[in-house]
């Protein structure tokens, strides 16, 4: 047994040599190509969208492309380190689903700056302190992020990316009992999508909505009889334990993100655009909107209304479409649009969350 053990693991070391080899040549290649690029184009997130399709489609097994699509994430993000640091602002403080969306997009060799809201994420990319931010827009199971939209709308920062990560929340407490937790703290967005197992199983517990996850972690380890929804992340950075997990009221959670930043992105063969628009005050304003689409067969994902600011009962209207703003059919839709909105805003066209 022994024996053939060590046969394999020794296959195992030289197939790690190939690796190394293969991955050092692979930075090396980057490295190259970074230079031809020059300074100020580090990311081109059409092309990595295009390399992790393209891995996908080539999987044989047995590592699933779940696993595949993190692992060539990873050499990516190490090899675009070698060039210059990513930065990327995003809702702290460390800990949150935030941090995870950053990590999950940018790689461990990327750099995070926490804030303390979701305006100040805008503000550090608006004044180029970092070069990009990763915000929530909306939940599966509550909704939009109001305050993202409104920034959307008003920040003349560009849409350059999506995340889609699944959200498992846990009960973090060092409380023993749960008859000893008297308040939960969390985000209003957390509480929302847990709040059918908390009348199960802390029904007289206060709930404390909080900035964010990791606030809320951050607290419940320093107050007695207290608790907080967050994530595993959270739980091992603030030293807190989980009580619970899968908390969540809906196993398939799921919270969407956005990369904001100062990039116009190149087609990559499977993208989304993201607009903003409003209607003229006349009957049939709306379904004005939405001819050009159906003209020229474009199809919108989502439709999503806000209260505007510009006067009492006026909305704008987010959407999302499928394709490039440069893709034919979509710039002639685009153009129609134009003609028939009142207003329109494009936030920027990015490849589909992979």
């Amino acid at each position: 047994m022994d024996k053939e053990l060590n046969q394999y693991r020794g296959q195992i070391d030289r197939v790690d040599d190939d690796l190394l080899k293969l991955l050092n040549q692979r930075a090396a290649l980057a490295q190259q190509i970074g230079h031809i690029k020059g300074e100020g184009a580090v990311l081109r997130p059409e092309r990595e969208a295009q390399v992790l399709r393209r891995i996908v489609s080539v999987n044989a097994g047995p590592l699933p492309n779940q696993g595949v699509t993190q692992l060539f994430t990873e050499i990516m993000s190490q090899c675009r380190a070698l060039e210059a640091p990513i930065t990327v602002a995003y809702l702290g403080p460390a800990g949150t689903f935030s941090e995870a969306a950053v990590i999950k997009r940018f790689g461990q060799a990327s750099q995070g700056t926490p804030c303390v809201s979701i305006d100040e994420v805008f503000r550090e990319v608006e004044s180029g302190d970092t070069n990009y931010g990763m915000v929530p827009v909306e939940n599966s199971s509550e909704g939009a992020i109001g305050r993202t939209l409104d920034l959307l709308l008003q920040s003349p920062l560009k849409v350059c990316g999506e995340v889609m990560l699944p959200v498992h929340q846990c009960l973090l407490s060092n409380e023993a009992m749960m008859a000893g937790i008297k308040s939960v703290y969390s985000h209003p967005q957390s509480l929302g999508q847990c709040q059918s197992w908390l009348n199960a199983n802390l029904p007289n517990a206060t709930r404390i909505p909080v900035a964010s996850n990791g606030e809320a972690a951050r607290l419940a380890a320093e107050q007695p009889h207290s608790a907080a929804i967050a994530g595993k992340q959270a739980a091992e950075r603030f030293a807190i334990a989980v009580r619970a997990e899968n908390i969540e009221d809906d196993p398939r959670n799921t919270t969407r993100f956005m990369v904001i930043g100062n990039q116009d992105v190149a087609p990559s063969g499977k993208d989304k655009t993201s607009l903003v628009m409003s209607a003229a005050n006349r009957p049939g304003a709306v379904h004005d909107l939405l001819v050009p689409l159906a003209k020229h067969g474009v199809s919108m994902t989502r439709l999503e209304s806000r209260p505007a600011r510009s006067g009492l009962w006026e909305y704008v209207f987010y959407v999302d479409i499928e394709g490039h703003q440069l893709d034919k059919k979509v710039a002639a839709a685009l153009a129609e649009l134009k003609q028939a909105a009142a207003f329109v805003k494009v936030l920027g066209s990015y490849p589909v969350a992979v």
